[in-house]
């Protein structure tokens, strides 16, 4: 934490002596910089941007009674950088300060607009509405079962995306995925989704969604619904795949009420984090219920057929900082071994 902070006052010191320097010389360009969502320094055609997310979790799990996890550790702490080079190419390079490598490592081109870019590195892959918000964004500590088992995550690959008018989104993904079997090496994948807003005003929305993948013997297809209405939001996805012969399928819907009266944000087809309207802070309640095969790990239950629900209580006390507090329990559907979980979440993104 310390190499943090004191990275964190170095590029704040760069940023401060680029402004000075330009600001002595009207020949050069006006360097801004900027401290809302991290560090963020733009001289002419050029931008850096610092940031990161640190989460706290305390998580206690237990299945048929007896104690698995009882833990208070580093769920998430992720540095990132990213920028633009001109009106063309931008570039985010994010890792983990806990292990675990890169998360976001790609180039992008947007020189065709807003309704085509190509981005190739390692990113998100188009699958999902849960699994595409960001997790500093989601709205229950974590995601569902189901979006853990047939999400793709991040992946190596090709993507082109874009946004239409008619609130409409698209991308198309080739990828490379990594094989358990070290003789296998990696296999190479597909991946699609398209999305629609087909109404959408200030505070409310309806968003419909589908998406497709097909990695080897691995493919899903994945249905999307949302809407916003005020403080209220409400989202479903429902899950139909096939993992070598065996056929999968799993769903999830979840709901959530802002109490104190914001509504959830909504840009490019996919949900951001709630922003509180005044000092006080926002407060929200979310529940979801989940029904099928998924990765029910987090309550102990692993890779099966499994129903859960999950009810949970979110503060934002400031744009940057959330607190919530999840408890989940569910039964596995084929053996009825029982799993739960009580999860407390510290936010804090920079």
């Amino acid at each position: 934490m310390k190499q943090l902070v004191l990275l964190a006052g170095l590029l704040a010191g760069i940023g401060l002596t680029i402004q000075a320097q330009a600001q002595s010389s009207e020949s050069k360009p006006q360097t801004k910089v900027s401290t809302k969502g991290g560090l963020s320094v733009t001289s002419g055609q050029y931008q850096f941007k610092f940031g990161g997310r640190i989460m706290y979790d305390y998580n206690k799990a237990e299945k048929n009674g007896v104690t698995d996890e009882d833990d208070f550790d580093l769920r998430r702490g992720r540095l990132y950088a990213s920028g633009k080079i001109g009106d063309d190419w931008s570039f985010k390079s994010q890792f983990n300060v806990n292990g675990g490598g890169a998360e976001d490592l790609y180039l992008r081109y947007g020189g065709f607009g807003s309704a085509a870019n190509i981005t190739v590195g390692r990113q998100k892959m188009p699958f999902g509405l849960e699994e595409l918000t960001s997790s500093k964004d989601i709205s229950v500590l974590e995601r569902s079962a189901i979006t853990e088992r047939f999400a793709i995550g991040r992946s190596d690959g090709v993507q082109l995306h874009g946004k239409m008018s008619g609130n409409q989104t698209y991308a198309v993904a080739f990828f490379t995925d990594d094989v358990n079997d070290a003789e296998a090496g990696e296999e190479t994948g597909f991946a699609a989704r398209y999305t629609i807003a087909p109404y959408k005003t200030e505070n409310s929305l309806i968003h419909l969604g589908i998406a497709y993948k097909d990695i080897d013997e691995d493919s899903a297809v994945g249905l999307e619904v949302a809407a916003t209405s005020g403080p209220f939001h409400i989202q479903a996805e429902f899950v139909d795949g096939e993992e070598g012969n065996t056929d999968l399928d799993g769903y999830y819907i979840q709901a959530g009420y802002i109490l104190t009266g914001e509504t959830r944000p909504y840009s490019g087809g996919k949900f951001k984090r709630v922003k509180p309207g005044d000092k006080g802070g926002a407060w929200e309640v979310v529940a979801r219920l989940e029904e099928g095969d998924g990765n029910h790990s987090d309550i102990e239950l692993g890779r099966t057929d499994a129903s859960a629900y999950t009810l949970g209580l979110n503060w934002y006390p400031h744009g940057n900082v959330r607190l919530g507090v999840n408890y989940t329990d569910g039964e596995d559907n084929l053996d009825g071994d029982e799993g739960n979980e009580f999860r407390v979440r510290f936010q804090l993104t920079f």
